[in-house]
């Protein structure tokens, strides 16, 4: 193994530590996009009993956003339940940006390596190639061991190059796959927590009328007051007997 890299030339030291690097990603993205560490089942029960709840606690909500990402974007709901719902939708939708730049990490360095791997094959390539025409012009075409180190030299950083680039782009392309099916989660339960939250705030009763408010006076009451008391010699209505 140590004679191939050393027959590669010098790019096969970059490409080795940009497999490295590609390694290192994968392994860090593959234990961080589990299932129970981005949307656990748990948590989003939890949030929807929370937001059913009349009662909710400050503990109660911490707990929920220290669980994972998806308890992070629905306890900034269960924060603005209160508040007018686009006002909740936007402050949910704030936290899930900054979820997905969570999600998101370090793939941006695997597309790097996708893209820069091959170009540094391809530049091990033109130097092998250059040293097999170096040799040719020093020496003539009676030396083919020099020239079949050059060939070497170019065809193994070229394969080298090509094969880090292709097993690394087929777990960037999953890995982005995995993202893309956890941001649609967070956003169909962060929609059904906005509903909950309003519909548990439609059915709480009405708050009571101000205490402040007199009671109507007696019809009768105020009839009597406002009727005139009649003049002297005035006869009695009809019906009615004298005094």
């Amino acid at each position: 193994m140590f004679e191939l890299i050393k027959s590669g030339g010098i790019m096969m030291f970059p490409l080795i530590l940009s497999s490295v690097i590609a390694v290192a990603i994968i392994i860090e993205r593959f234990m961080s996009l589990r299932v129970g560490k981005v949307v656990p089942a748990e948590d989003i029960e939890r949030a929807r009993k929370l937001a059913g709840s009349s009662k909710l606690q400050d503990a109660q909500v911490d707990e929920l956003r220290n669980s994972s990402l998806m308890g992070r974007v629905l306890a900034t709901g269960l924060e603005s339940r209160e508040l007018p719902r686009h006002i909740m939708k936007e402050n949910v939708e704030e936290a899930g940006r900054h979820a997905v730049q969570e999600l998101e990490r370090y793939l941006p360095a695997l597309g790097t390596v996708v893209t820069i791997a091959p170009m540094m094959g391809l530049l091990g390539t033109v130097l092998g190639m250059i040293g097999v025409f170096s040799a040719i012009n020093a020496a003539g075409v009676g030396n083919p061991q020099q020239m079949a180190g050059g060939i070497s030299e170019a065809l193994i950083t070229t394969v080298a190059g090509l094969l880090i680039a292709i097993i690394t782009l087929v777990f960037e392309r999953y890995f982005k796959a995995k993202v893309d099916g956890y941001v649609a989660t967070m956003e169909r339960e962060a929609l059904r927590l906005i509903e909950i939250a309003n519909s548990n705030r439609k059915t709480m009763p009405a708050m009571p009328a101000g205490a402040a408010a007199r009671p109507a006076p007696a019809v009768a009451a105020s009839t009597a007051q406002q009727r005139p008391a009649p003049a002297a010699g005035t006869p009695p209505a009809r019906g009615g007997r004298p005094a």
